[in-house]
């Protein structure tokens, strides 16, 4: 049997529609279960280190019998403070297989006025865009070799006690 690779909708195709949107949602989707393929195990934070990378966090939030919310972000050390880029909270929608960005910290990327020839449906466009960055960022992410499995913890928030490192 052959694996062939599910791509995003093209590079220079633009969000004519809903069903190219869908498309684009269902990408994520798949990308998110190459990259956290134990999700229904996980729970907390947990962080993926790779030599050469910078450590990518993933927050487990609310779960349902249908969705999940996850956070995905690296942190950064900034004057004394910790920043979370992109911090992109994430819908997962088991049942319709499909997983869609909400919102993440660089919100004046994707909030910004934007010529298009679409401006009949702005939201459309926004949520393209949104959903877009999501899908190259997740595929950057693999590329480097991150990889979310049952049993990771974060070891800075979750110590372990003495009688535990037997």
């Amino acid at each position: 049997m052959l694996l062939r690779r599910h791509q995003a909708p093209g590079r220079y195709q633009s969000p004519r529609n809903i069903g190219a949107l869908i498309s684009l949602y269902e990408s994520n989707f798949i990308q998110l279960q190459r990259l956290i393929p134990d999700l229904e195990q996980m729970e907390g934070t947990v962080i993926s280190s790779v030599h050469g990378a910078h450590e990518l966090y993933l927050s487990i939030g609310q779960r349902s019998p249908y969705t999940s919310l996850i956070s995905l972000s690296y942190r950064f050390n900034s004057r004394q403070r910790i920043a979370e880029e992109p911090n992109a909270h994430i819908r997962i929608y088991h049942d319709a297989r499909t997983a869609e960005l909400l919102g993440h910290s660089r919100r004046n990327l994707a909030t910004r006025p934007v010529r298009s020839p679409y401006q009949r449906m702005p939201e459309l466009d926004r949520r393209w865009r949104l959903n877009r960055f999501l899908y190259k960022w997740l595929g950057y992410c693999q590329h480097q070799g991150h990889l979310f499995l049952a049993g990771m913890v974060d070891r800075r928030a979750n110590p372990q006690r003495p009688s535990e490192t037997l």
